[in-house]
């Protein structure tokens, strides 16, 4: 059913999420958007992460920097920057606004200064809602759910939603539950809180140390 409602406010999006909905538009310029519950909904075991040997071998070379929260603008916009996308400029403007209020958040992989690779979500309780990723660089995307993971796990959380789960997700340790296991997955996660800046990012160090022990 789309949403017929002309404001639709930070609060009522972050609601929404808790309710277990998120939103989607048919492309970056529709004034409308639509509500989505999955039948089947994707999740990653925030301790079952998996790390190959050729994505650690390319972690420890590449020359990056990790970083979180520096640009959670241009995470949204890159994440946006395909022929086909579900990010209109009105849940990108409600994104922006939920990070303002700490309720957003953004992993970034950055070359020298340029932003080439991150990953950005909603946090509600011990529940992270991830939304979208983008990579410029091989393996971008892949180190900055690493490290969100890893930081998620240090930080308290106990649930990240992937909302569908895909082949590429598959390989890295994500796996997919009915809508009702879901739902009482988040209703666990509501009743308690995590802050996402509790603690700094994982070191790579961390990262790759936590990774290989439980893949």
């Amino acid at each position: 059913m789309r949403d017929e409602t002309p404001v639709l406010t930070p609060q009522m999006l972050l609601h929404a999420y808790q309710a277990g909905i998120f939103p989607m538009a048919e492309s970056r310029d529709d004034p409308e958007l639509f509500w989505v519950d999955p039948r089947r909904r994707g999740i990653f075991p925030l301790d079952k992460f998996h790390i190959s040997r050729s994505l650690a071998r390319h972690m420890r070379t590449a020359n990056w920097s990790i970083r979180i929260n520096s640009d959670f603008d241009g995470v949204v916009r890159a994440c946006a920057e395909r022929k086909d996308t579900w990010i209109s400029h009105d849940i990108a403007r409600l994104y922006s606004r939920l990070h303002e209020m700490s309720h957003a958040h953004s992993i970034e992989i950055w070359e020298d200064e340029e932003l080439v690779g991150g990953v950005y979500g909603v946090a509600a309780g011990t529940a992270f809602f991830g939304e979208s990723m983008f990579s410029k660089r091989r393996d971008a995307s892949k180190t900055g759910l690493a490290f969100l993971t890893t930081h998620l796990l240090r930080c308290g959380f106990t649930l990240f939603d992937t909302q569908f789960l895909t082949d590429h997700l598959s390989t890295l340790g994500a796996i997919e539950i009915s809508r009702s296991q879901y739902h009482a997955l988040l209703h666990d996660a509501l009743q308690d809180v995590a802050y996402f800046d509790a603690k700094p990012l994982p070191s790579l160090q961390d990262v790759l140390q936590r990774r290989t022990q439980t893949s």
